[in-house]
């Protein structure tokens, strides 16, 4: 378990960002998601440029735009969600294709559909340039509290452990013939999920009682000290100073 963990959405490369320490990462697309909301929702040039932005980092990180698009997918119900508000918002309307819409409900669901997406572009960069085990030392450094940061450590550690042994079980209950069809086969869906809990509770306590036995106080020791120079966080703090600029001149022009 000591061992490091990737996940699917981050991209191995040696890129200039890849080597920013992740804390300035984490630091920069936070300034980032606070300047684009910041945005008046009717300057839609200052989004363009947002996205151009955006651009050159993923070109930066060498992440291609194919990988970006199809991990953007996850917004899709913030999409529908943004695609209802025209017809249900109330106000002033309008009619589109046919269609009357509400003037509110546009403004809406462009707000959405483009700050959501801004912030979902900048979070996947992220994780494409950035491991989960870094990102956890990021927020470590940031002195996010250090019991949420626990938290986190052992939902990615254990995370694995658990997927796996929910495999092990589906393959066990299929080779016994067993295949879900319908609403009769939940109960045994529910057993297996019972018996899932009851397995990796176990597997905590016993994952508890081993750290307590090493030495272990509620506290995990800093290994790797993370710390980043002027000129990294200058690189870092250009994409949210550069953001800060368009924000400003959005809310003038």
């Amino acid at each position: 378990m000591g061992a490091g963990h990737t996940h699917r959405l981050h991209r191995h490369g040696d890129s200039p960002v890849h080597a920013l320490p992740p804390h300035t990462k984490l630091a920069a697309v936070l300034a980032f998601v606070i300047v684009v909301v910041s945005t008046p929702r009717e300057a839609m040039w200052a989004f363009a440029a947002y996205a151009v932005l955006l651009g050159v980092v993923a070109y930066a990180a060498r992440v291609p735009a194919g990988f970006l698009l199809k991990r953007l997918l996850i917004e899709v119900p913030f999409v529908a969600f943004a695609v209802l508000l025209p017809f249900v918002a109330e106000g002033e309307r309008v009619d589109v294709l046919g269609l009357s819409l509400s003037v509110n409900g546009l403004w809406g669901a462009w707000n959405v559909l483009a700050k959501g997406t801004l912030g979902v572009a900048a979070s996947v960069l992220l994780a494409a340039t950035t491991e989960l085990r870094e990102l956890l030392h990021g927020l470590q450094r940031l002195r996010l509290p250090p019991l949420l940061v626990q938290i986190a450590s052992f939902m990615v550690r254990y995370g694995d452990v658990i997927t796996d042994e929910m495999r092990r079980m589906r393959i066990a209950r299929e080779s016994r013939g067993f295949e879900a069809r319908g609403i009769r086969h939940w109960g045994v869906l529910a057993k297996s999920a019972g018996a899932l809990f009851i397995r990796s509770y176990e597997r905590g306590e016993r994952v508890h009682l081993a750290m307590v036995s090493r030495g272990y106080t509620g506290v995990m020791p800093v290994i790797d000290e993370v710390t980043a120079s002027r000129a990294q966080w200058s690189y870092a703090l250009a994409l949210p100073c550069a953001a800060l600029v368009v924000c400003l001149l959005g809310w003038t022009l």
